[in-house]
């Protein structure tokens, strides 16, 4: 089923685009079909820089579980960071 919903949220941060690092300003995430990884649906993300260069972003398609799993090692880290958690890289 094609959900067709897409979020987008402002960031801050860089990626690598494969020769050179670009600034990041936008992800755009959205539950549909993949244009590359092989799956009937992904979550795609894309990560955009600023500007109107269509060439300047850093995509990724992650099957659902995969999506999950990221999902909740990026808040276990951030949570375990905010508390200073030595044991897990946390600096508090």
């Amino acid at each position: 089923m094609c959900s067709y919903v897409t979020k987008t949220t402002e960031i801050s941060g860089s990626g690598y685009r494969g020769d050179d690092w670009i600034d990041l300003r936008t992800a755009v995430v959205a539950f549909d079909h993949p244009q590359d990884a092989r799956l009937e649906h992904a979550l795609c993300i894309d990560f955009r820089a600023a500007g109107t260069d269509p060439a300047a972003h850093v995509a990724v398609e992650l099957d659902e579980a995969s999506a999950r799993r990221l999902a909740e090692s990026i808040l276990a880290t951030l949570e375990s960071s905010a508390a200073g958690d030595p044991a897990d890289g946390g600096v508090g």
